[in-house]
C-alpha cells in the first residue's frame, strides 16, 4: 500500500476479511478431508474384491454399474487429486495466517480477549506493587 495513513475502520475491515479468507479455508479443508477419508474407506474396501465384482459409483447424482476393477483406480486418482489439493490450500492458509498476523502487529489489533488478559495482568501487577 501507499504511505498515505489508513483510517482505523479500513485497518479493521482489513483485519476482518483476511480472518474471514482464514475461516473459509479451513473449512475448505476440513470438507475435502474429510472427502479424502471416505476415498481413502472406499479403496480399502475394494481392495481385497474381485477386480470383476460389480460395483456402482455415484456420477453426477446417477448410480452407474461398474467393475471394482474399473472403479478402484478413479477412486484412487480421485483420492490423490484431493490430497494435492488439500496441500495446496494448507500452503494458502498458512500464507494468509502469517499475513493476518503481521497485519495485526502492524497496526497493533487486540482481539477482546487479549485487551482483557492485559487488563488482568495490570491488574495483578497492581495488586502485587
Amino acid at each position: 500500500m501507499s504511505g498515505a495513513p489508513i483510517d482505523e475502520n479500513a485497518v479493521l475491515a482489513k483485519y476482518k476479511e483476511l480472518q474471514n479468507e482464514c475461516n473459509s479455508l479451513m473449512s475448505k479443508i476440513s470438507e475435502l478431508e474429510a472427502d479424502c477419508n471416505e476415498h481413502k474407506l472406499v479403496e480399502e474396501t475394494l481392495i481385497p474384491l474381485n477386480p470383476n465384482r460389480r460395483a456402482f459409483r455415484l456420477v453426477g447424482g446417477v448410480l452407474v454399474e461398474r467393475t471394482v476393477g474399473e472403479v478402484l483406480p478413479s477412486v484412487a486418482s480421485n483420492r490423490e487429486n484431493i490430497d494435492s489439493v488439500v496441500q495446496t490450500l494448507h500452503t494458502r492458509l498458512e500464507k494468509k495466517q502469517k499475513e493476518t498476523v503481521e497485519w495485526k502487529t502492524k497496526y497493533n489489533i487486540r482481539t477482546q480477549e487479549e485487551a482483557e488478559q492485559m487488563r488482568r495482568q495490570q491488574m495483578v501487577a497492581q495488586q502485587q506493587s
